[in-house]
């Protein structure tokens, strides 16, 4: 019997709730309070719900900025310089998705990433599941995909991005996206990769080794297209226990508990809550 395909829609809250921040123009509510972004995020996620668009769907969101990886590197984010409005409407957010009869896991210890990662993971197992859909276009969940079952969208441009969009978008396969960030680094997340090593040469290298504990001293002669390899060569060597580190950073964590069955993640409207909190955000003027 033909069955409709069960598509999983994961989304990053906090990439969201910035993306809209950003996007949309401020609002008050009545006491003064932020929530153009909030019901910005509301807007987006419920137009998905009710156009069937998505039926089974979880968002990940920062509870709080730091993490457990501020104790692993000591540059790396913090809440520090975010906008005292937008963070305020982090835990607004999610309690208006929470009424609205959305799955959230609102993350203290770890974050966002992991959350969406294990939640790809443990949908992705269940052989009821045609796709796991992963919605950000941050690269660090390219390491959680996997062939054509799970995927990255980015709802923002409408593109899917699978195994094969990843290798050719960074030149390395999902699993070694961890190394590659651990190379060149990642800004956003405050650590800074390796001196002299950028995208090109990161993807190369690691096109040949798959990971960084694989790259020989004398990588130098196993013809990798790579520029300036000398150089190359004695930074990781001098740093190679920093790559290591970084990469462990940039690993996201997989076994950290999201939900039990995916039937958990099907929307099944409301709750009575949610009129209150709707009545708050729809009562804001445009400021």
């Amino acid at each position: 019997m033909w069955q409709v395909p069960l598509i999983i829609h994961l989304i990053d809250g906090t990439y969201e709730l910035f993306r809209h921040y950003y996007a949309v123009p401020k609002a008050q509510d009545k006491n003064g309070i932020e929530v153009a972004a909030v019901r910005g995020v509301l807007g987006s996620i419920r137009g998905m719900l009710n156009s069937r668009v998505a039926t089974h769907i979880g968002v990940a969101t920062d509870h709080v900025i730091e993490s457990f990886r501020n104790d692993m590197w000591p540059g790396y984010k913090t809440s520090e310089g975010i906008e005292p409005d937008l963070l305020s409407q982090f835990h607004l957010l999610e309690e208006t998705l929470s009424v609205f009869g959305v799955v959230v896991w609102p993350m203290v210890e770890h974050e966002a990433d992991d959350a969406l990662a294990a939640a790809a993971v443990k949908a992705a197992a269940d052989p009821r599941v045609t796709q796991v859909r992963i919605c950000t276009p941050d690269k660090d969940l390219a390491q959680a995909v996997s062939g054509t079952r799970i995927v990255q969208e980015d709802r923002l441009r409408r593109t899917i991005r699978d195994e094969a969009g990843v290798v050719a978008k960074f030149g390395v396969p999902p699993a070694s996206i961890p190394d590659y960030l651990a190379l060149v680094g990642d800004s956003s997340d405050g650590y800074p990769g390796l001196p002299g090593w950028g995208a090109k040469s990161a993807a190369a290298v690691l096109a040949k080794f798959d990971h960084i504990e694989n790259i020989p001293a004398d990588w130098r002669t196993w013809g990798v297209n790579c520029a300036r390899p000398g150089a190359l060569s004695v930074v990781l060597e001098k740093d190679r226990e920093l790559a290591m580190l970084f990469r462990d950073l940039a690993t996201l964590r997989t076994d950290i508990p999201v939900f039990g069955s995916v039937d958990e993640l099907e929307w099944h409207g409301p709750t009575p809550a949610f009129q209150a909190i709707k009545t708050r955000l729809d009562s804001a003027p445009v400021t």
